[in-house]
């Protein structure tokens, strides 16, 4: 193949979402709407990424894999396997839910998905924290004790972030991210949440969002403690790994280049600051792409940028 492919986006309506998109993305969003998340790359039975340009476009993401999977994904592919990562922007204008997705191990007997994750944040305000894990020494029974109280933000782990930081969140971790943060999320393909606290909140119809109490602490990783982020540094490196994918943030100066070789591995691009051309095509910040297997390409950065690249998923 001898395009990249990038896909149009699907805009989901959220509680705590906002408008940051428009000002952060150059995004046209549907005004007056608190767009939390936009699903950039998805092949999900209720949400499907449509190929955006080039000579496939207008093509469903299924559509693609089942008529030139060898091609996008590697000739061992099968045709009706999805796409095994599902890529989004989330506004986190307000903070979310306290959560955590099922195990693999437990997924099953739940009806659910494993989703492991990993969160880059792209800009923050001021004070902004992440939730992720538990403080040292909060048991399962302090913990169910602290629902009932109310008392559940005294038991998990809250820490600063600024623009540049991530961290991989694993199925069984329990998280909320908070608010004031712009998140590029690169996670498996799940939609499967377990809320295990509110923060006393309604949703968008004025009635409480509906908890998963039994279904969380099944899940929940009772001796994960204080996880740490990998900060932003000047420097390329790996930021995540795990059996699902890794991920590598590559600091770009101009007229860099980058090049990928045909029939190594297909991989997915996401530019979170900067530009790149690549065969005519610029990919600005906020840009995602998914770069064939049978392709050969060269990508030259425009600008300084940060890009992060996706890859060992398939």
């Amino acid at each position: 193949m001898r395009e990249i492919l990038c896909f149009e986006p699907i805009y989901q309506e959220r509680v705590w979402g906002g408008q940051a998109l428009a000002a952060a993305l150059g995004r046209d969003l549907p005004a007056g709407r608190p767009i939390g998340e936009s699903w950039e790359i998805v092949d999900r039975s209720e949400a499907q990424s449509v190929v955006r340009g080039g000579s496939l476009a207008g093509v469903s993401l299924r559509d693609l894999l089942r008529q030139h999977g060898a091609k996008v994904m590697g000739p061992k592919w099968p045709a009706e396997k999805p796409f095994p990562i599902l890529i989004k922007w989330l506004d986190c204008r307000e903070r979310l839910s306290l959560q955590v997705h099922p195990p693999a191990a437990i997924a099953g007997q739940l009806g659910g998905e494993p989703k492991t994750e990993n969160w880059y944040i792209a800009d923050t305000a001021p004070g902004a924290q992440l939730i992720v894990g538990l403080k040292k020494g909060v048991t399962r029974a302090s913990f169910e004790r602290a629902i009932i109280e109310q008392t559940v933000e005294n038991c998990v782990h809250k820490f600063r972030v600024a623009e540049g930081d991530s961290i991989l969140v694993h199925s069984g971790q329990v998280h909320a991210i908070d608010a004031g943060n712009l998140i590029l999320e690169i996670q498996q393909n799940s939609d499967t949440t377990y809320r295990v606290y509110d923060w006393g909140r309604t949703g968008l119809d004025g009635k409480p969002r509906p908890l998963h109490v039994a279904e969380s602490l099944k899940c929940i990783q009772w001796d994960d403690f204080e996880p740490t982020p990998v900060r932003g540094a000047p420097t390329s490196a790996v930021i995540a790994e795990c059996d699902e994918f890794r991920i590598r943030r590559v600091v770009l100066s101009p007229g860099e280049k980058i090049v990928f070789n045909r029939d190594e591995q297909p991989r997915l691009l996401s530019v979170a600051s900067g530009s790149l051309e690549c065969g005519g095509r610029t990919l600005g910040r906020g840009d995602n792409a998914l770069v064939p297997y049978a392709g050969e390409f060269s990508l030259a950065a425009r600008e300084p940028g940060i890009l992060l690249i996706t890859e060992n998923f398939a």
